[in-house]
Protein backbone atom coordinates (compact mmCIF):
# COMPACT_ATOMS: atom_id res chain seq x y z
CA UNK A 1 0.00 0.00 0.00
CA UNK A 2 2.71 2.49 0.97
CA UNK A 3 5.98 2.86 -0.92
CA UNK A 4 9.08 1.18 0.48
CA UNK A 5 11.26 4.29 0.02
CA UNK A 6 11.08 6.44 3.22
CA UNK A 7 10.57 9.67 1.23
CA UNK A 8 7.69 8.27 -0.76
CA UNK A 9 6.31 6.61 2.37
CA UNK A 10 6.08 9.94 4.18
CA UNK A 11 4.46 11.56 1.17
CA UNK A 12 1.97 8.72 0.84
CA UNK A 13 1.07 8.99 4.52
CA UNK A 14 0.56 12.74 4.24
CA UNK A 15 -1.67 12.25 1.22
CA UNK A 16 -3.73 9.62 3.00
CA UNK A 17 -4.31 11.93 5.95
CA UNK A 18 -6.09 14.35 3.63
CA UNK A 19 -8.71 11.70 2.79
CA UNK A 20 -12.17 11.94 4.36
CA UNK A 21 -12.72 9.73 7.39
CA UNK A 22 -15.75 8.12 5.74
CA UNK A 23 -13.50 6.81 2.97
CA UNK A 24 -11.39 4.98 5.54
CA UNK A 25 -14.45 3.55 7.30
CA UNK A 26 -15.75 2.18 4.01
CA UNK A 27 -12.35 0.69 3.16
CA UNK A 28 -12.02 -0.87 6.62
CA UNK A 29 -15.33 -2.63 6.12
CA UNK A 30 -14.22 -4.43 2.97
CA UNK A 31 -13.59 -8.17 3.23
CA UNK A 32 -10.54 -7.81 0.96
CA UNK A 33 -9.02 -4.83 2.81
CA UNK A 34 -5.21 -4.98 2.78
CA UNK A 35 -3.41 -5.68 6.08
CA UNK A 36 -1.38 -2.51 5.53
CA UNK A 37 -4.56 -0.44 5.69
CA UNK A 38 -5.34 -1.74 9.17
CA UNK A 39 -1.78 -1.10 10.33
CA UNK A 40 -1.86 2.45 8.93
CA UNK A 41 -5.19 3.22 10.62
CA UNK A 42 -3.96 1.75 13.90
CA UNK A 43 -0.96 4.06 13.80
CA UNK A 44 -2.58 7.26 12.54
CA UNK A 45 -6.36 7.17 12.99
CA UNK A 46 -6.94 5.09 16.09
CA UNK A 47 -8.69 7.90 18.00
CA UNK A 48 -11.00 8.88 15.13
CA UNK A 49 -14.67 8.08 15.73
CA UNK A 50 -15.66 4.70 14.31
CA UNK A 51 -12.20 3.56 13.22
CA UNK A 52 -11.53 1.16 16.10
CA UNK A 53 -15.01 -0.36 15.82
CA UNK A 54 -14.68 -0.78 12.04
CA UNK A 55 -11.41 -2.63 12.55
CA UNK A 56 -12.92 -4.80 15.28
CA UNK A 57 -15.83 -5.77 13.04
CA UNK A 58 -13.60 -6.92 10.18
CA UNK A 59 -12.29 -10.50 10.63
CA UNK A 60 -9.46 -9.63 8.22
CA UNK A 61 -7.93 -7.14 10.66
CA UNK A 62 -4.52 -8.45 11.88
CA UNK A 63 -4.33 -9.15 15.64
CA UNK A 64 -1.41 -6.76 16.12
CA UNK A 65 -3.49 -3.90 14.70
CA UNK A 66 -6.39 -4.79 16.98
CA UNK A 67 -4.11 -4.66 20.00
CA UNK A 68 -3.05 -1.11 19.11
CA UNK A 69 -6.63 0.19 18.84
CA UNK A 70 -8.16 -1.93 21.61
CA UNK A 71 -8.59 0.87 24.15
CA UNK A 72 -10.68 2.90 21.67
CA UNK A 73 -13.20 0.12 20.98
CA UNK A 74 -16.79 0.89 22.05
CA UNK A 75 -19.56 -1.46 23.13
CA UNK A 76 -20.44 -2.11 19.47
CA UNK A 77 -16.91 -3.03 18.46
CA UNK A 78 -16.51 -5.18 21.54
CA UNK A 79 -19.68 -7.08 20.68
CA UNK A 80 -18.26 -7.83 17.25
CA UNK A 81 -15.15 -9.30 18.89
CA UNK A 82 -17.20 -11.36 21.33
CA UNK A 83 -19.21 -12.67 18.40
CA UNK A 84 -15.95 -14.17 17.14
CA UNK A 85 -14.56 -15.82 20.27
CA UNK A 86 -12.11 -17.90 18.24
CA UNK A 87 -10.25 -14.75 17.19
CA UNK A 88 -10.07 -13.59 20.81
CA UNK A 89 -8.68 -16.80 22.29
CA UNK A 90 -6.04 -16.97 19.56
CA UNK A 91 -4.55 -13.66 20.78
CA UNK A 92 -4.20 -13.53 24.60
CA UNK A 93 -2.45 -10.13 24.41
CA UNK A 94 -5.59 -8.73 22.74
CA UNK A 95 -7.72 -9.82 25.70
CA UNK A 96 -5.42 -7.97 28.10
CA UNK A 97 -5.50 -4.88 25.87
CA UNK A 98 -9.30 -4.89 25.66
CA UNK A 99 -9.60 -5.08 29.44
CA UNK A 100 -7.92 -1.66 29.59
CA UNK A 101 -10.71 -0.16 27.49
CA UNK A 102 -12.98 2.36 29.23
CA UNK A 103 -15.86 2.13 26.78
CA UNK A 104 -17.20 -1.40 27.24
CA UNK A 105 -20.08 -2.69 29.34
CA UNK A 106 -19.68 -4.45 32.68
CA UNK A 107 -20.94 -7.68 31.14
CA UNK A 108 -18.40 -7.52 28.32
CA UNK A 109 -15.62 -6.90 30.81
CA UNK A 110 -16.78 -9.93 32.81
CA UNK A 111 -16.68 -12.13 29.70
CA UNK A 112 -13.13 -11.01 28.91
CA UNK A 113 -12.02 -11.64 32.49
CA UNK A 114 -13.40 -15.17 32.27
CA UNK A 115 -10.91 -15.91 29.49
CA UNK A 116 -8.04 -15.30 31.89
CA UNK A 117 -9.24 -17.84 34.46
CA UNK A 118 -7.68 -21.24 35.10
CA UNK A 119 -9.50 -24.59 35.42
CA UNK A 120 -12.94 -23.94 36.95
CA UNK A 121 -15.66 -25.97 35.21
CA UNK A 122 -18.02 -25.66 38.20
CA UNK A 123 -20.21 -28.12 40.12
CA UNK A 124 -22.64 -28.59 37.20
CA UNK A 125 -19.94 -30.28 35.14
CA UNK A 126 -20.51 -33.84 36.34
CA UNK A 127 -24.26 -33.69 35.78
CA UNK A 128 -23.82 -32.07 32.37
CA UNK A 129 -21.34 -34.73 31.24
CA UNK A 130 -23.63 -37.49 32.49
CA UNK A 131 -26.46 -36.18 30.33
CA UNK A 132 -24.24 -35.50 27.32
CA UNK A 133 -22.26 -38.76 27.23
CA UNK A 134 -24.25 -42.01 27.79
CA UNK A 135 -21.19 -44.26 27.57
CA UNK A 136 -19.80 -44.57 31.15
CA UNK A 137 -16.18 -45.05 30.05
CA UNK A 138 -16.21 -42.09 27.66
CA UNK A 139 -18.06 -40.08 30.32
CA UNK A 140 -15.25 -40.47 32.84
CA UNK A 141 -12.64 -39.60 30.24
CA UNK A 142 -14.53 -36.46 29.19
CA UNK A 143 -15.10 -35.41 32.79
CA UNK A 144 -11.41 -35.75 33.65
CA UNK A 145 -10.36 -33.89 30.52
CA UNK A 146 -12.70 -30.96 31.11
CA UNK A 147 -11.69 -30.70 34.75
CA UNK A 148 -8.06 -30.05 33.73
CA UNK A 149 -8.84 -27.40 31.13
CA UNK A 150 -8.66 -23.66 31.66
CA UNK A 151 -11.30 -21.38 30.14
CA UNK A 152 -9.46 -20.76 26.87
CA UNK A 153 -9.00 -24.50 26.33
CA UNK A 154 -12.70 -25.11 26.99
CA UNK A 155 -13.61 -22.32 24.55
CA UNK A 156 -11.47 -23.99 21.88
CA UNK A 157 -13.13 -27.33 22.59
CA UNK A 158 -16.57 -25.72 22.44
CA UNK A 159 -15.73 -24.34 18.99
CA UNK A 160 -14.10 -27.45 17.54
CA UNK A 161 -15.32 -30.39 19.63
CA UNK A 162 -18.00 -33.00 19.01
CA UNK A 163 -21.68 -33.07 19.92
CA UNK A 164 -21.17 -34.67 23.33
CA UNK A 165 -18.57 -32.08 24.28
CA UNK A 166 -20.85 -29.24 23.19
CA UNK A 167 -23.77 -30.70 25.13
CA UNK A 168 -21.62 -30.67 28.27
CA UNK A 169 -20.02 -27.27 27.71
CA UNK A 170 -23.32 -25.46 27.07
CA UNK A 171 -23.79 -25.79 30.84
CA UNK A 172 -20.29 -24.55 31.70
CA UNK A 173 -20.25 -21.98 34.49
CA UNK A 174 -18.40 -19.51 32.23
CA UNK A 175 -20.62 -17.48 29.91
CA UNK A 176 -17.85 -17.14 27.35
CA UNK A 177 -17.67 -20.94 27.01
CA UNK A 178 -21.44 -21.10 26.54
CA UNK A 179 -21.20 -18.46 23.80
CA UNK A 180 -18.42 -20.42 22.12
CA UNK A 181 -20.69 -23.47 21.90
CA UNK A 182 -23.32 -21.36 20.14
CA UNK A 183 -20.65 -20.02 17.75
CA UNK A 184 -19.31 -23.45 16.82
CA UNK A 185 -19.36 -24.04 13.04
CA UNK A 186 -20.18 -27.68 13.80
CA UNK A 187 -23.33 -26.87 15.77
CA UNK A 188 -26.44 -28.41 14.20
CA UNK A 189 -30.05 -27.20 14.09
CA UNK A 190 -31.06 -30.22 16.14
CA UNK A 191 -28.66 -29.21 18.93
CA UNK A 192 -29.96 -25.64 19.00
CA UNK A 193 -33.53 -26.97 19.18
CA UNK A 194 -32.50 -29.11 22.14
CA UNK A 195 -30.77 -26.19 23.89
CA UNK A 196 -33.86 -24.01 23.44
CA UNK A 197 -35.96 -26.63 25.24
CA UNK A 198 -33.55 -27.23 28.15
CA UNK A 199 -34.85 -25.70 31.37
CA UNK A 200 -31.54 -26.40 33.13
CA UNK A 201 -29.66 -23.88 30.99
CA UNK A 202 -29.06 -20.32 32.13
CA UNK A 203 -31.46 -17.65 30.91
CA UNK A 204 -28.41 -15.94 29.37
CA UNK A 205 -27.86 -18.86 26.97
CA UNK A 206 -31.51 -18.76 25.94
CA UNK A 207 -31.26 -15.00 25.42
CA UNK A 208 -28.23 -15.41 23.14
CA UNK A 209 -30.10 -18.00 21.09
CA UNK A 210 -33.08 -15.64 20.74
CA UNK A 211 -30.82 -12.87 19.40
CA UNK A 212 -29.43 -15.03 16.59
CA UNK A 213 -31.44 -14.44 13.41
CA UNK A 214 -30.27 -17.70 11.90
CA UNK A 215 -31.51 -19.76 14.82
CA UNK A 216 -34.81 -17.88 14.98
CA UNK A 217 -35.71 -18.86 11.42
CA UNK A 218 -36.25 -22.35 12.81
CA UNK A 219 -39.82 -22.65 14.12
CA UNK A 220 -38.88 -25.47 16.49
CA UNK A 221 -36.39 -23.15 18.22
CA UNK A 222 -39.06 -20.44 18.54
CA UNK A 223 -41.58 -22.91 19.96
CA UNK A 224 -39.11 -24.43 22.41
CA UNK A 225 -37.97 -21.03 23.68
CA UNK A 226 -41.55 -19.90 24.18
CA UNK A 227 -42.49 -22.97 26.23
CA UNK A 228 -39.23 -22.97 28.22
CA UNK A 229 -39.86 -21.52 31.72
CA UNK A 230 -36.27 -20.25 31.89
CA UNK A 231 -36.59 -18.02 28.82
CA UNK A 232 -36.93 -14.35 29.91
CA UNK A 233 -40.53 -13.13 29.73
CA UNK A 234 -39.77 -10.18 27.45
CA UNK A 235 -38.47 -12.66 24.88
CA UNK A 236 -41.35 -15.13 25.07
CA UNK A 237 -43.96 -12.36 24.83
CA UNK A 238 -42.25 -11.09 21.69
CA UNK A 239 -42.22 -14.59 20.18
CA UNK A 240 -45.81 -15.44 21.07
CA UNK A 241 -47.41 -14.13 17.82
CA UNK A 242 -45.21 -16.54 15.84
CA UNK A 243 -46.62 -19.61 17.60
CA UNK A 244 -49.04 -21.69 15.53
CA UNK A 245 -52.54 -22.57 16.70
CA UNK A 246 -51.76 -26.06 17.97
CA UNK A 247 -48.76 -24.97 20.07
CA UNK A 248 -50.56 -21.85 21.26
CA UNK A 249 -53.34 -24.02 22.69
CA UNK A 250 -50.74 -26.12 24.52
CA UNK A 251 -49.27 -22.95 26.02
CA UNK A 252 -52.63 -21.93 27.47
CA UNK A 253 -52.56 -25.10 29.58
CA UNK A 254 -48.83 -25.05 30.42
CA UNK A 255 -48.50 -24.52 34.18
CA UNK A 256 -44.70 -24.29 34.01
CA UNK A 257 -44.56 -21.00 32.13
CA UNK A 258 -45.18 -17.61 33.82
CA UNK A 259 -48.81 -16.64 34.43
CA UNK A 260 -48.42 -13.53 32.29
CA UNK A 261 -47.31 -15.55 29.28
CA UNK A 262 -50.07 -18.11 29.76
CA UNK A 263 -52.69 -15.34 30.02
CA UNK A 264 -51.40 -13.66 26.86
CA UNK A 265 -51.42 -17.02 25.07
CA UNK A 266 -55.05 -17.53 26.08
CA UNK A 267 -55.96 -14.01 24.92
CA UNK A 268 -54.26 -14.52 21.55
CA UNK A 269 -55.90 -17.94 21.18
CA UNK A 270 -59.35 -16.39 21.71
CA UNK A 271 -58.62 -13.56 19.28
CA UNK A 272 -57.64 -16.00 16.55
CA UNK A 273 -60.76 -18.08 17.12
CA UNK A 274 -62.92 -14.95 17.00
CA UNK A 275 -61.47 -14.00 13.62
CA UNK A 276 -62.31 -17.47 12.29
CA UNK A 277 -65.94 -17.05 13.36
Amino acid sequence: MLAADPVFTDRAKSALLTQALQSFLIALGRADAAPELFVYCAENLQEKTGVADAMARNPACPPEALVRIARFVTILGMQALLDNVERLVATPILIAALLRCDFISAEQRELLQELQKGPSPGPELEEAVEVAEPDPVKRITLLQRLARMNVVERVQLALKGNREERMALIRDNCKIVQRAVLQSPRLTDTEVEAFAAMSNLSSEVLRVISLNRGYMKNYSVVRNLTSNPKTPLEITLHLLPRINERDLKLLTANKNIPDTLRSMALKLHRQRNTRKD
